[in-house]
C-alpha cells in the first residue's frame, strides 16, 4: 500500500504574475491564429464577402447590432463549422474565446448575452442578400493561389435533403386539416362565436387508428384520404365563412394568407389523385415548406429525396455551385454552363470528367470542337489510338470523379450541417447549403495549409 503524505495546511505559493490586459488580448490572438479556426478565418476575403452583403440602406438610428457585418457571416461559417444547433452555437459562444476571436465579439463574465434567437435573425437577414455568383467569384479568386490544376473540372450533382418528415398522403391531409380546425377555434375564441359543426373528433380517432395499425392495406388508405378529403373540404367552407362574416374586425396576416391558399391548393391537387389516380405537376409535400417537391434519385437505399437539388463543379477538391433548385431537374443538360462557369471562376477547361448522364451528343460535340478531353466512354468502334493515348487519362477523369467528388458529398453531409437543412424558408435554406459547402472547402484548404508548413518544418530540421 502506498504511503500517504501529510501536506502542511500553509503552503507558500509564489505569486501570481499578470501581463496587461493587451499584452494579453495579444497572446490569446496569436494562439488563435495558430488553431484550425484562425486559419480559415486567414483565408477568408471577409472585405469583399462584406461589401457583396453590404445593404443597399444604411440606417444609423437605433441601437448598435451586436454583431458587425463580418461577424454576422463569420457566425455563418461557424454553425457549419461547429455543426451545433442555434442555442447550443450561442452558449458556445459566450464561453469560447476562439469563437468570439472568429465572430469579432467580445463577452466578459457578467455580460449580458443575447438570447439564441438572434442568429436565425442574421440568417434571415443575409439570405435575402446572398448573390451566389458573385459570392463564389470573390473566393474563387482569394483561393486561386492554394489550388492546383485549375485546367481540370469535375461535374455533377446532388440533393441536399431538408429537415422533414417523410410525407405520405393521409399525413399531409391531417396535417392541413389540424391547421384550419385550429384557425377556426382562434378566430372564434376572440370574437366569441360558437365552433360550427364538423366531424373533426370522430375522424381525428379514425384517422389515429389507421397510424397505428401495422398492417396499413391500400383499402385502409383510400377509405381514409376520402374521410379526410370531405372533412378538409367542410372546415374550408366553414372558415372560409367566418372569414367573410369577420373581413373588417380581424386582421389576417401575409403568413395566414399564404397558409390558407396552400392548403386549398393541397386539397384540390389529392381529390385529383384520389378520383383519377394521377398526380398533378409540382406536388406539395408540405405545408410549412410548400416550395419542395419530391426529387426522384433512383438509388437503392433512397429512391425519392424531398430537398433542393444542386449541379455542383469541382476543381482541384474544392466544390462551387453551378445551379440550385428546389425542382427536379436534368443535371446532363447543364454541362456548357458548368463549363462556362469554370472559365469565369478559373480560366480555361481542358479536362472534364463527368458522369454518364452528362454524355449526350450536343455535350460531346461542344467538348470535341472546344479541345476538352472528357471521361465519356466513346461511342462507335474503338480505334486502336485510343486504346494507348487516351484511355488511362478518361480512367483517371472518371476515377477522380467518383471517388473524390462523391466523397467530398458525404464530407459535407456528415460533417457541416447538410445531411437534414434544417432552415425555414426557401432563402434560407439556400443560405444554409451555400455556407456548408464553402465551409467545407474553407477546412481542405486549412488543412493543405497545415500540411504544407508542417512539411516545410520537418524539411528545415533535415537540412539542419
Amino acid at each position: 500500500m502506498a504511503k500517504l503524505i501529510q501536506l502542511p495546511k500553509k503552503i507558500q505559493c509564489r505569486q501570481i504574475e499578470f501581463s496587461t490586459p493587451h499584452e494579453q488580448a495579444e497572446q490569446y490572438w496569436n494562439y488563435f491564429l495558430t488553431t484550425e479556426l484562425g486559419t480559415i478565418f486567414q483565408i477568408i476575403p471577409w472585405a469583399e464577402l462584406c461589401k457583396q452583403f453590404q445593404s443597399k440602406y444604411r440606417d444609423r438610428r437605433g441601437k448598435k447590432p451586436e454583431f458587425e457585418l463580418q461577424g454576422k457571416i463569420a457566425l455563418q461559417f461557424l454553425k457549419s463549422f461547429s455543426g451545433l444547433g442555434d442555442e447550443q452555437l450561442m452558449a458556445r459562444l459566450s464561453s469560447d474565446y476562439v469563437y468570439q476571436f472568429f465572430c469579432g465579439v467580445y463577452y466578459r463574465p457578467g455580460d449580458k448575452i443575447p438570447g439564441f434567437k438572434i442568429i436565425s435573425d442574421i440568417r434571415c437577414e443575409l439570405a435575402s442578400r446572398l448573390k451566389t455568383r458573385e459570392s463564389q467569384k470573390i473566393l474563387a479568386e482569394y483561393w486561386k493561389p492554394y489550388l492546383k490544376d485549375t485546367h481540370a473540372m469535375f461535374s455533377d450533382a446532388t440533393c441536399y435533403e431538408s429537415y422533414i418528415r417523410y410525407p405520405t398522403d393521409v399525413k399531409l391531409l391531417w396535417e392541413s386539416c389540424e391547421w384550419t380546425y385550429g384557425q377556426m377555434k382562434r378566430i372564434n375564441k376572440s370574437i366569441k362565436g360558437r365552433m360550427p359543426r364538423s366531424k373533426y373528433a370522430e375522424i381525428k380517432d379514425r384517422c389515429l387508428g389507421y397510424q397505428k395499425s401495422k398492417k396499413k392495406t391500400w383499402k385502409k388508405t383510400k377509405k381514409i384520404i376520402g374521410s379526410l378529403l370531405y372533412l378538409l373540404h367542410k372546415l374550408n367552407v366553414q372558415l372560409e365563412e367566418i372569414e367573410q362574416a369577420n373581413t373588417g374586425k380581424i386582421l389576417f396576416t401575409k403568413q395566414y394568407k399564404k397558409r390558407r391558399g396552400t392548403i386549398k391548393k393541397v386539397y384540390i391537387q389529392q381529390q385529383k389523385l384520389h378520383e383519377t389516380g394521377e398526380r398533378s405537376e409540382g406536388m406539395i409535400v408540405s405545408i410549412d415548406k410548400s416550395f419542395l417537391r419530391p426529387i426522384v434519385r433512383g438509388k437503392e437505399v433512397k429512391r425519392v429525396e424531398f430537398g433542393a437539388k444542386v449541379n455542383v463543379i469541382q476543381v482541384d477538391g474544392i466544390n462551387f455551385i453551378e445551379h440550385f433548385s428546389f425542382n427536379a431537374f436534368n443535371e446532363g443538360i447543364r454541362l456548357i454552363q458548368s463549363i462556362s462557369l469554370h472559365r469565369n471562376l478559373f480560366g480555361k477547361c481542358t479536362h472534364l470528367g463527368a458522369d454518364n448522364i452528362y454524355a449526350n451528343n450536343k455535350n460531346r460535340k461542344y467538348c470535341t470542337k472546344n479541345d476538352i478531353v472528357t471521361s465519356f466512354i466513346p461511342k462507335g468502334k474503338i480505334a486502336q489510338q485510343y486504346q494507348a493515348d487516351t484511355k488511362k487519362i478518361k480512367s483517371l477523369l472518371s476515377k477522380e470523379r467518383a471517388t473524390r467528388m462523391e466523397g467530398s458529398f458525404g464530407t459535407e453531409k456528415n460533417h457541416y450541417t447538410l445531411s437534414k437543412v434544417k432552415a425555414r424558408t426557401k432563402a434560407t435554406e439556400k443560405l444554409w447549403i451555400f455556407f456548408g459547402i464553402h465551409t467545407a472547402n474553407a477546412v481542405r484548404i486549412a488543412q493543405r495549409i497545415a500540411l504544407k508548413s508542417t512539411i516545410d518544418a520537418q524539411n528545415k530540421t533535415q537540412a539542419a
